[in-house]
């Protein structure tokens, strides 16, 4: 292994051991209404590509679909497929975003952080490809899932130190369809109208954890610039070429607010392009839902910061 691959490991290794059970963390209720998980039939995905990375070890449950907070959801996905949300004929701008929902790595908000934000980014003019990368098994069934959800997330619920080279571990699989997706993007980028030089990431919660695992240890994937929303925000060894980062998070996040601005200090002693969004409130897992709280103004924050990068219109 040699020296970069070893110094972004070990960047991976002090970010993940600063996380602790953080990859656990579900995208919580942005509204408290319509909590209840309702199953609902698997919805079309005519423009979905299943990615090469094969199907999940072990993955013996099959993938499910359900409603909750007024979005739509999924879990088991074992099989990581990618879908493209492309600008308009004549609109597009050479940029492109891998978006990865959050979920704990046990679901995916595939609408409020997946669809709903590619979509908005495409209407920019950058192309927005949804990353739907496989996930730890849950129980098949919904009420059995219910309560392995209520039982982890409980108060009572142990709150170890994990291993950084088991988090590692864990992640591998999704690390790898990260890769495959970057990997298929600008292999179709005279297709897409993309700029294989301009590909960045964004993600949720624990697509936020996917995007900088990625960024630190994906090895080709190499996003040209990354966003971390309600992500953990845990020092890194900052590589010398790590890319422009956006981040956004709540004062009252559940998760992540209490636990320093680590990655933020570390970007910014290593000379590399951050902005940081702290919102008073917006708990966690606000993503594209309007609420009452300036968490909602977060996406044309983004918009701002990817047109100040000249992402926004086409390279000269």
């Amino acid at each position: 292994m040699d020296r970069r691959r070893r110094g972004l490991r070990k960047a991976l290794f002090g970010y993940l051991g600063a996380l602790a059970l953080a990859g656990t963390a579900i995208a919580l209720p942005a509204r408290a209404q319509d909590d209840r998980m309702t199953p609902i039939a698997t919805p079309a995905q005519p423009a979905a590509i299943t990615l090469d990375t094969g199907p999940l070890p072990d993955g013996k449950n099959p993938e499910a679909w359900h409603r909750q907070y007024g979005s739509t959801f999924t879990r088991n996905v074992t099989i990581a497929t990618l879908t493209p949300f492309l600008p308009a004929p004549g609109t597009a701008t050479g940029a492109a975003v891998v978006v990865a929902p959050g979920g704990g790595f046990r679901t995916l908000s595939m609408e409020n952080e997946g669809w709903d934000v590619a979509k908005a980014l495409a209407k920019r003019g950058v192309a927005a490809f949804v990353l739907k990368y496989r996930l730890n098994q849950t129980p098949a069934d919904m009420p059995g899932f219910e309560k392995s959800m209520a039982e982890i997330f409980s108060s009572a619920a142990p709150r170890p130190r994990v291993d950084p080279n088991a988090m590692t571990a864990r992640l591998g699989p999704q690390i790898a369809d990260a890769r495959a997706a970057f990997a298929l993007i600008r292999k179709r980028a005279a297709e897409w109208k993309v700029d294989p030089e301009r590909v960045g990431m964004i993600g949720f919660s624990a697509g936020a954890m996917l995007t900088m695992a990625t960024t630190l240890a994906g090895e080709d994937a190499k996003p040209a610039f990354i966003a971390n929303i309600y992500g953990p925000l845990g020092a890194v060894d900052v590589p010398a070429d790590a890319p422009p980062l956006f981040i956004a998070l709540a004062a009252d996040d559940p998760f992540f607010a209490n636990d320093g601005i680590g990655l933020v200090d570390k970007w910014r002693a290593a000379k590399r392009p951050v902005e940081f969004h702290l919102y008073e409130q917006g708990g966690h897992g606000f993503g594209m839902y309007q609420k009452p709280t300036t968490t909602t103004g977060w996406f044309d924050a983004y918009a701002r910061w990817l047109a100040m990068h000249g992402l926004l219109a086409a390279k000269k």
